[in-house]
């Protein structure tokens, strides 16, 4: 079950080839346009990637971004009845516009293959209408007996708030499955009590107004994340650092494992986090130990940022990045 804000991602790729004669501008010309999905629909997708069955619960506007989420999201077998249209705002929609090739225009710069150039984003980030959202905690509610694990995908562009998390919190509660958020500023002290949430570094400074310069503090902040969030987990992504995973011990004591960055090659960073949270979740709702799941989603990490846009890890590629990695999962 996996509920947020859902995003259509639109790239458009061109090629740079000459400056406007009016502005010191590129000129871009385009060559191709694709659409996938973002957010929350990212996540989901990750988590059928791996061939288990999402639901999917957010809003989307009545216009063409939307319906054209709605065909991408069938086409790829995900739950939509979670999905509500909201006549009075747009579908959450990010272009990136890319350049194709290299350009050799100027000395002083050039554009690499698959450099992003310009990102345009459409969205209101207002809250959604009250009778929205209690439709959604209905559909939340009759569909949870069915479900091994609820992800909160917030990006605080409106569908979350502090209400519908302590609701869905303590439904989901009653079925003992686990809840797992990947969380963004507004409501990251509202998730207390879930089972465990997956910042990125910044984030997590920035909950706790510190920035984290160094291991001490990245020990100190996480530690102060796990007590007031009352989590059986912490997991901190830490870009090209790889990621931290913080639990307590059956004595109290802390417990801190640094797991390495699994990626060989950056192409692309876009929507890694949606991976590891899918991945993190679907492994735990699949039986496997914390730091079993940390390490699988470091791995599914490491292969979707060598992918261009939000891209998705199947489970042939994460099972040869386990072999790869001379990894025995654990369960």
């Amino acid at each position: 079950m996996v509920i947020g804000d859902i995003i259509v991602d639109e790239y458009i790729w061109g090629d740079v080839n000459r400056i406007s004669p009016e502005a010191p501008v590129p000129v871009f010309e385009t060559c191709t346009e694709t659409t996938g999905c973002g957010g929350a629909a990212n996540v989901a997708q990750n988590v059928a990637s791996l061939g288990a069955y999402a639901s999917l619960f957010g809003v989307i506007g009545d216009d063409r971004a939307g319906q054209k989420l709605v065909q991408m999201a069938t086409e790829m077998n995900l739950g939509i009845d979670g999905v509500c249209v909201d006549s009075q705002r747009p579908t959450s929609t990010k272009t990136r516009v890319i350049a194709r090739a290299a350009s050799s225009i100027s000395t002083e710069r050039t554009w690499e293959p698959g450099q992003h150039l310009l990102r345009i984003d459409r969205e209101s980030k207002q809250e959604i209408p009250t009778r929205l959202r209690e439709r959604l905690l209905v559909e939340v509610v009759s569909q949870l007996p069915a479900s091994d694990a609820v992800l909160f995908s917030d990006y605080d562009k409106g569908v979350v708030n502090a209400q519908l998390i302590k609701e869905v919190v303590k439904q989901a509660q009653a079925y003992d499955i686990p809840i797992i958020v990947d969380p963004k500023r507004d409501n990251f002290w509202h998730y207390e009590g879930v089972t465990a949430v997956t910042p990125n570094h910044k984030e997590a400074g920035v909950a706790v107004r510190e920035e984290i310069t160094d291991m001490r503090q990245l020990v100190a902040v996480g530690e102060r994340i796990l007590n007031r969030l009352s989590l059986k987990a912490l997991l901190i992504t830490r870009d090209a650092e790889g990621m931290s995973l913080f639990q307590r011990g059956a004595d109290g004591n802390l417990q801190v494992k640094h797991l390495p960055s699994r990626s060989n090659t950056v192409t692309d960073v876009t929507g890694a986090g949606d991976t590891v949270v899918a991945v993190f979740t679907l492994a735990l709702a699949a039986g496997a130990e914390f730091q079993s799941a940390a390490v699988l989603s470091s791995l599914a990490g490491g292969i979707v940022v060598g992918k261009m846009g939000c891209a998705t890890a199947t489970s042939e590629e994460l099972l040869q990045a386990i072999e790869t990695a001379q990894i025995a999962p654990a369960y």
